[in-house]
């Protein structure tokens, strides 16, 4: 009877493929492994607006803020947010407020969760389905601020860059959450809703001037309170000198780091360009401090 052919166990232990142990060696099992986390450059700013106390409690400051400025305003007929848009005599005029809506009434910040875990970016006509849903909620502390000076007799009026073909959806949605909607005066001006009205909007505050003593002008974007937004960092840095009276007075401006003309102020207002260029003219938008070891 032939000896049966045996491996030591140093030989089993060390050299598997010696020929002792002839059959196949299966690959591990890495189906349970975690998969890399796309990288998103929205990310921290909409977990910051989404979920941080740090965004709420600046909010509702801004919210007070505006109350104690607009009681100043009341007491002070030749107040105004914007005395060159002012016709001769508004000091008798009634009194309004103008306030963009996303990001500074409107929370769309499910939106820019959206697009984060799809793992995608902003579509025009994608966002107007957005708008139609009627899914945006208040921004904190809002709906507080609005009834108040609802119900002092002051009329908001709604300036947004959302589409006039997003007037149902966007009124809608408002209504649901409870804005006020200014009685039988539409106060929900968007772009497009007259043909001279575009992005910029200082023809739409004009609008509002034209009637109205203007107390307060309320937004999260520059562009809501002038069409210097288009401009250079540098222009727009010199607007901002140019208008520091105004900041904290009568304007007032609400935290925003997911998007705006700040953004592409960046990179030369060019979206054209391919994103890596884009993320590299930021980067390169940026004065870092360099250890003295490098």
């Amino acid at each position: 009877m032939p000896r049966l052919r045996s491996c030591s166990a140093f030989a089993i232990a060390t050299v598997l493929s010696a020929g002792c142990l002839t059959g196949p060696v299966l690959a591990q099992d890495t189906s349970t492994e975690t998969p890399p986390v796309p990288q998103n450059d929205l990310l921290n700013a909409t977990v910051w607006m989404e979920t941080s106390v740090e965004y709420k409690a600046t909010v509702l400051q801004l919210f007070k803020l505006a109350r104690t400025q607009l009681d100043a305003a009341l007491a002070d007929p030749t107040w105004s947010a914007m005395p060159d848009k002012q016709v001769e005599g508004y000091e008798d005029q009634p009194v309004a407020i103008i306030a963009d809506l996303d990001e500074t009434l409107l929370d769309n910040g499910n939106y820019e969760a959206s697009l984060i875990t799809r793992g995608t970016s902003f579509s025009s006509s994608e966002w107007t389905d957005y708008v139609n849903s009627e899914t945006s909620g208040a921004v904190p502390g809002a709906l507080d601020f609005l009834n108040h000076i609802d119900s002092l007799g002051v009329k908001i009026f709604y300036v947004s860059n959302r589409k006039a073909i997003e007037k149902e959806g966007t009124i809608s949605n408002m209504e649901a959450l409870g804005f006020p909607m200014g009685g039988n005066v539409d106060t929900v001006l968007l772009r497009g809703d007259r043909e001279e009205w575009g992005s910029a909007k200082e023809n739409r505050l004009a609008f509002v001037a034209k009637d109205y003593r203007v107390a307060l002008v309320m937004g999260d974007n520059l562009g809501d309170f002038s069409d210097a937004a288009d401009g250079t960092i540098a222009e727009r840095d010199a607007f901002l000198e140019s208008s520091l009276d105004h900041w904290g007075h009568d304007w007032i401006m609400f935290p925003n780091p997911e998007y705006g003309s700040w953004e592409s102020a960046a990179f030369g207002g060019d979206w054209s360009k391919p994103s890596d260029q884009r993320r590299q003219e930021k980067i390169d938008a940026l004065d870092p401090w360099v250890p003295d070891a490098q």
